[in-house]
């Protein structure tokens, strides 16, 4: 089975953040546009990060925010944002992309994680979704994943 976790609406690159509150609503918000989660898990996003601290961060520079499946989770899916600049929660807690996580259930979760952690765990593929400048690249890399 092939499962199409991230189209082309679902990327933005080059994007300008003030803040990270900023950086993960603008994630949410492609998510919640390309029909993978209502407006309400948005909020929950940020509202896990004030509660939790900024336990998203899953390797230098990637941020990956999400919620629960029940905050609005209407199909899974991910959306990927590259900032033009690095933004931090802290001191030392930076990031400069986005993958915003929407999952239905817990072998969704999973299912979803392996298919980042094959893009970011390798330091080439990690550089080239910092450095990307055009949608097809970042497609290419968790396409290329996904079909192994």
């Amino acid at each position: 089975m092939n499962r199409k976790l991230l189209e082309e609406k679902g990327i933005i690159l080059d994007v300008i953040a003030k803040d990270w509150q900023v950086a993960i609503r603008i994630c949410g918000e492609i998510l919640v546009k390309t029909g993978k989660v209502e407006a309400s898990y948005v909020d929950a996003m940020i509202s896990n990060i004030h509660e939790l601290g900024p336990y998203i961060l899953i390797a230098p520079g990637v941020a990956m925010p999400h919620a629960r499946p029940e905050d609005g989770v209407i199909k899974e899916g991910i959306s990927v944002v590259v900032l033009k600049e690095e933004v931090a929660f802290a001191p030392g807690r930076e990031f400069k992309v986005l993958i915003g996580l929407a999952a239905l259930n817990s072998e969704s979760h999973i299912y979803i994680l392996q298919k980042i952690a094959e893009v970011i765990s390798e330091a080439d593929t990690l550089e080239r979704l910092k450095d990307a400048t055009e949608n097809d690249e970042i497609l290419q890399l968790f396409n290329d994943k996904e079909e192994h």
